[in-house]
């Protein structure tokens, strides 16, 4: 048993391994797996409020309808950009790049507003295709870079993406702007943006995005970076630290789908329809909406997400904290999960009873993780892997299932096809669920062995044709097995008319010795009802003996490499037939050992001592009695009887057996009747201890 549990818990841990293996090696197909699944935490938790600080003034489709198609004139742009400050904006951020000039008098009317407003964060990004840039702008460009930065010893170069080409806002535009940053972003594999970059490398400088500047400006401390070997440690602005990945990404805690953030069209604020200080405090974040405008990002809430949102939500999350984790810690808890789910799944496993039990549990263990990754996600704030915990658990229940089903199952499912005729539904059960119980090669083990024998069946069998004793037969012994197997006893043999039936082998049968003797008791009450039945139909009827005895025996399967049957062999096998043969001589019907009577005296029965007797193969004497089921009022006579007859008062001893005989027709008082009037006339020996010898089995 040990054993076997202990493969379960090999398997765990090859699992486990297998699972940390794909979790550093990251392949596409397993780790696309992992991000749908992280995404769905997002649809499972569902929006939630972001900070009323972040603002997005949309261009929208209403501003498209009634302002016209974008790119507008460059004069409105500028209205726009004033009357956000108007409205009270602390920070300006265009999510929009004037790289192209439109004329000299709109470029300037545009400068002119970004000036009186004061508070604008200009965009631009970078890109892969060669790209002539002003080299104004450029030295602009400069100026947005991250000034601050600490470096570890011996880390000689910042590992960010870098670029080579950029576009650039017009230089009459930038040098008016308060400062800026790019607006880049970049999908995952499967197209769906889960993480922002906010930091890029440009000459040998870094950059931060249009987000992290407008939290600059909006914060009014300036902006450090950490940089180790592994890449960035960690992005500051001024006390507020911002845990970024080492690749210089963060992770969106998105808030929603499109429109999640506080909006306002942008029709309405050129057309100054709001109310006075409706974005008093806020970062505005100015971009299109629009379809038709296509700056559409696909994210695990929504696959038509407008860009800006993406730049309010890491704006967002920093104000507010709301970073989603995924640092040393937390890859700390995902090799923790991965290692020790399998291992526990697996020790779980080896003490489930079969395959439908182990599938409850590995449901179980499975939602048991999901939930606690769910709680980790919303409460902890922690990226957790999914996959690759559920990975190594799936293949814990599967390499454990097939154990179960090829060996220990199919193990089972043989010692049941074995056992089925001649064990009880129930013991064919728990073979079934524990095969290792079994000790199949032979064991010595306490069992209750029960001979019944059908008495005079020679001259019965002698006088019906073949067909008719085949249906006297099965008649019989149909109810009899039946009655052994309700009483969870193992029918070992039929032996022609003979049933030798064990208790407590092959599994353990609390109160074997009782059961043996219920099973005597009700193999007589059915045989009365069948032989009302043999009467009516004038068939034979029949009259039986059982013999019971209870001690050690060697039990397990015996016979020839080809054929074999388990049963069981010994002395206490033996007396047992011996017993059930000495109810001829003694007129009863089912006589037991003195080691039966002794583990039944509190099981309801009634004994009766007939004899001490030296029977064939045994050098000591037994006593033996008879479990009585008529005539139970005889008993104290029969005693008083008994033992005038032991101490050779058998004149008064003749009186008692007689008395009853003539009244009872009792057996055993016709047989002391008889061996009382033998003594009268030949008195038995001075040394004489009551012993009878069995001169036949």
């Amino acid at each position: 048993m040990i054993k076997k549990r202990l493969f379960f818990i090999l398997f765990g841990l090859i699992s486990a391994l297998i699972s940390f293996v794909a979790y550093r090696q990251a392949p596409q197909t397993l780790q696309q797996l992992d991000l749908r699944m992280k995404d769905a935490r997002f649809r499972i938790r569902g929006p939630v409020k972001p900070d009323n600080n972040i603002m997005v003034v949309a261009i929208d489709h209403a501003s498209i309808s009634e302002i016209g198609r974008w790119p507008w004139s460059r004069e409105i742009t500028g209205r726009l950009v004033e009357n956000i400050a108007q409205y009270g904006a602390k920070v300006t951020a265009l999510d929009i790049v004037f790289s192209e000039p439109q004329n000299p008098v709109a470029d300037a009317a545009l400068a002119r507003s970004i000036a009186r407003a004061g508070n604008v964060v200009m965009g631009y990004f970078f890109r892969d295709e060669p790209q002539l840039a002003d080299p104004y702008a450029i030295a602009q460009l400069e100026r947005a870079s991250v000034k601050l930065i600490r470096v570890s010893e011996g880390v000689t170069s910042v590992p960010l993406t870098e670029y080579g080409n950029l576009d650039l806002n017009l230089p009459i535009l930038g040098e008016k702007a308060l400062d800026s940053g790019f607006f880049n972003a970049r999908p995952d594999a499967d197209g769906l943006y889960r993480r922002s970059p906010l930091l890029l490398l440009y000459n040998g400088d870094v950059y931060p995005s249009l987000a992290i500047k407008a939290l600059r400006h909006y914060l009014g401390n300036d902006i450090m970076l950490d940089v180790k070997s592994w890449g960035v440690d960690g992005l500051q602005i001024g006390s507020l630290r911002i845990p970024c990945r080492e690749d210089g990404t963060l992770t969106l805690n998105y808030y929603g789908p499109a429109g999640s953030f506080k909006t306002v069209s942008a029709v309405d604020v050129i057309k100054k329809r709001l109310k006075p200080d409706s974005l008093k405090g806020a970062i505005a974040f100015v971009g299109a909406t629009e379809i038709g405008i296509y700056d559409i990002r696909p994210t695990p809430f929504d696959p038509t997400q407008p860009g800006v949102e993406l730049h309010a939500t890491v704006a967002a999350n920093v104000l507010e904290r709301r970073f989603l984790l995924y640092d040393g810690l937390t890859q700390m808890q995902e090799i923790l999960c991965i290692f020790l789910l399998p291992l526990i799944l697996g020790a779980v496993l080896a003490f489930m009873p079969g395959t439908f039990a182990s599938l409850a549990i590995f449901a179980g263990t499975i939602c048991l993780f999901s939930l606690l990754n769910y709680l980790s996600f919303t409460n902890g704030l922690r990226d957790l892997t999914v996959i690759y915990p559920l990975f190594g658990l799936g293949l814990t229940y599967l390499g454990s299932e097939a154990w179960r089903n090829l060996v220990v199952e199919k193990k089972g499912r043989q010692l049941k096809k074995a056992f089925s005729n001649y064990v009880s539904p129930d013991l064919v059960r728990e073979i079934e669920k524990n095969p290792d119980k079994l000790v199949l090669g032979g064991e010595q083990r306490e069992i209750s062995i029960l001979f019944s024998d059908i008495r005079g069946f020679t001259t019965v069998s002698e006088s019906l044709t073949p067909p008719e004793l085949v249906k006297l037969l099965n008649e019989y012994l149909s109810p009899m097995t039946r009655i052994v197997l309700e009483e969870k006893g193992t029918l070992d043999k039929f032996i022609g008319d003979a049933v030798m039936a064990i208790f407590n082998a092959p599994l353990d049968v609390p109160r074997h010795a009782g059961r043996a003797c219920t099973t005597a008791v009700r193999m007589l009450e059915a045989l009365k009802e069948l032989n009302i039945g043999f009467a009516e139909r004038k068939m034979h009827t029949l009259d039986i003996g059982v013999g019971i005895n209870t001690g050690p025996a060697v039990v397990g399967n015996m016979g020839a490499d080809i054929r074999f049957d388990y049963t069981a062999i010994g002395d206490s096998v033996n007396l047992a037939s011996r017993l059930e043969g000495l109810n001829k001589y003694y007129g009863t019907h089912i006589l037991v050992s003195e080691d039966t009577r002794n583990q039944v005296k509190q099981g309801g029965f009634t004994f009766r001592e007939v004899d001490r007797v030296k029977v064939k193969g045994k050098l000591l004497p037994i006593v033996m009695y008879e479990l009585m089921i008529n005539n139970t009022e005889i008993l104290q006579r029969f005693e008083e009887g008994l033992e005038m007859y032991r101490c050779k008062k058998f004149q008064s001893a003749r009186a008692i057996f007689d008395e009853l005989a003539a009244q009872y027709k009792d057996g055993p008082s016709i047989l002391y009747s008889g061996r009382c009037a033998e003594y009268l006339e030949t008195p038995p020996p001075e040394n004489w201890d009551g012993v009878y010898t069995a001169k036949s089995k």
